[in-house]
């Protein structure tokens, strides 16, 4: 008796993981601001990282000062972009497939 709950229960947590509505290349069409949203908090994130590793002593002065530099001018440029396309109303719909 316990072997064919085993068994039920495996078949049941197989068909529950591999049920053809997860499949992951069906994906919903995306805005251009929900793509810039991704990267802006990807951006953060690398930003949150770089802090962390300069205080840990692992990045000169100079090299953080440039890194920083350089992530926060592409923060800029993401934010500008969705505060530009929200404002006219125009999301940018595409396709990642």
């Amino acid at each position: 008796m316990g072997m064919i709950a085993g068994a039920a229960l495996t078949l049941l947590l197989f068909g529950f993981i591999f049920w053809p509505e997860r499949n992951p290349f069906v994906q919903a069409d995306k805005t251009r601001v929900d793509y810039l949203q991704e990267r802006k908090e990807v951006i953060y994130e690398n930003l949150r990282d770089l802090n962390f590793e300069y205080l840990a002593g692992k990045y000169p002065e100079q090299d953080y000062a440039q890194q920083r530099a350089g992530l926060e001018d592409e923060a800029a440029r993401v934010i500008a972009e969705m505060e530009m396309l929200q404002a006219r109303g125009d999301f940018g719909r595409y396709s990642r497939l």
